[in-house]
């Protein structure tokens, strides 16, 4: 079974880039390279990406989830 266009995780991660600067858990967890369920763990335990609430909606910046990749660190560098 495929998937359609509109199911394509990168397919919507990337029009949601082009036409908003705000993804869904879902696209930003793709977007990351990480499960829904691991993003999911990192925001209870407040070490995840700075997400905002839009009514009960929960959404990502891809500036912050840039911003919070590159703080990460590289793995293997100088610690």
């Amino acid at each position: 079974m495929s998937l359609s266009k509109d199911d394509d995780p990168e397919v919507r991660a990337l029009r949601a880039q082009k036409k908003s600067p705000f993804l869904s858990p879902a696209q930003a967890a793709f977007y990351l390279g990480l499960s829904e369920r691991t993003l999911q763990e990192y925001r209870t335990a407040g070490t995840g990406p700075r997400y905002r609430r839009h009514s009960r909606h929960l959404r990502y910046h891809i500036d912050d989830l840039d911003r919070w990749s590159q703080q990460q660190g590289e793995a293997g560098g100088d610690a």
